[in-house]
């Protein structure tokens, strides 16, 4: 299989990764069938889209009869059997080794042979995701950023029985979608989480142990570094339960230098989990 031979792209969750990956799809001009487990999810997931797309248009990003065509080319469901005639299927469900397992493994049952399965996992092993189906070499990671519509990079990787063609059509695929990628091997947190949760927890207990205020560590390091977001506002705009569960994925894997801070969790357990609920190391409308 080549980029030419892919037409109908799959989508597995309609959470703000999988229904953002659903809308770069659709605007590229793929047919695209977005699944979820209950059709309130779906609903949502289509909810975000629109909120999305009405956004490019009102910055001129895009014209209203694109908008309006993207949407029409995403089918929303609930049946899994409407994935069966995907050519790739980019899985965005829980970061939960034992769901995606479950998922590739049903995956694997409904979609035909040549169908790349990707997951946009961003900490668990795709080669450990990939022993549920028949077929690993047909398994790749394809791990999109946040927000999906925005952010330029994907990261490809590659598990242990990937096989060349699939890497190959995984950075087609991407660069197809206006996304540039880079390659990371199959270990824990690849290159951008494994670099990526020290940052953030680090910052956090900066704040935490009165090195400044919350305000401050970010300005400083937006300031200091060039980056776009300080630690604790990108923390609230992933989703602290997020940040919290790559984080203990990595601390189990590479040990104490990623063990989470203690306020991540705190916030965590006290619902606060960021832009998503309206608190979390900041508030939001």
């Amino acid at each position: 299989m080549d980029l030419d031979d892919i037409d109908t792209v799959g989508v597995v969750g309609a959470g703000t990764m999988g229904s953002g990956i659903a809308q770069v799809a659709a605007v590229d001009g793929y047919r695209v069938v977005m699944r979820d487990v209950e059709q309130q999810f779906v609903d949502h997931g289509f909810e975000t889209i629109e909120a999305s797309l009405d956004q490019f248009v009102d910055r001129g990003d895009l014209d209203q009869s694109a908008a309006e065509s993207a949407r029409e080319r995403i089918e929303g469901t609930t049946d899994l059997a409407a994935l069966g005639e995907a050519d790739i299927v980019v899985e965005a469900v829980t970061e939960d080794l034992r769901v995606k397992q479950s998922v590739f493994a049903d995956l694997a049952e409904t979609c035909g042979p040549e169908t790349v399965l990707a997951t946009n996992t961003s900490t668990l092993s795709i080669t450990s995701i990939a022993s549920a189906v028949d077929r690993p070499a047909r398994v790749v990671g394809l791990h999109f950023m946040n927000p999906v519509p925005v952010m330029t990079g994907v990261e490809v990787v590659v598990g242990e029985h990937t096989s060349r063609e699939t890497v190959e059509l995984a950075h087609a695929f991407a660069a197809d979608l206006d996304k540039e990628t880079w390659e990371a091997d199959d270990r824990p947190g690849f290159v951008v989480n494994r670099v990526l949760m020290p940052w953030i927890n680090e910052g956090i207990r900066a704040y935490d142990e009165g090195v400044a205020a919350k305000g401050d560590v970010d300005r400083g390091l937006r300031l200091g570094t060039n980056v776009p977001m300080g630690p604790l506002e990108l923390a609230d705009h992933i989703g602290l339960d997020v940040v919290l569960e790559s984080s203990e994925t990595l601390h189990e894997e590479l040990g104490d230098r990623y063990k989470p801070a203690y306020l991540l969790k705190r916030k965590v357990e006290a619902g606060d989990l960021g832009k998503k609920t309206g608190a979390g190391f900041y508030e939001y409308d």
